[in-house]
């Protein structure tokens, strides 16, 4: 099976993220990933909202109506708080703990 940061750069490139893509992508969220594979996640979730990579399970068969066009602005905004946030706690995870020579901004 191939790992995140290899699907991500593929729907990446295609713009496009396949239904078995995505079930890759869960089962592969499931399990073991190292912080580059989380930030390609990230960066997978931030080109979706941004418009540039297209999802085949998210298509929509007819027009959308003004509240699901609302719906779907308030999903892609959740979508790129979810990434930010998750980058943030990648961020911090990744830092290293501070010692007495790192003054802490608390102290």
């Amino acid at each position: 099976m191939a790992l995140i940061k290899e699907i991500v750069q593929e729907a990446l490139t295609i713009g496009y993220l396949s239904v078995v893509a995505e079930d890759q992508l869960r089962s592969q969220l499931q399990s073991n990933y190292d912080s580059e594979d989380l930030d390609a996640w990230i960066i997978l979730q931030r080109a979706i909202a941004a418009g540039d990579v297209k999802q085949k399970s998210r298509r929509k068969k007819a027009s959308p109506s003004p509240k699901v066009k609302d719906t779907s602005s308030s999903i892609k905004l959740a979508y790129q708080m979810a990434a930010e946030l998750a980058y943030a706690a990648a961020v911090a995870l990744t830092m290293t703990k501070n010692t007495k020579d790192q003054p802490s901004l608390g102290a």
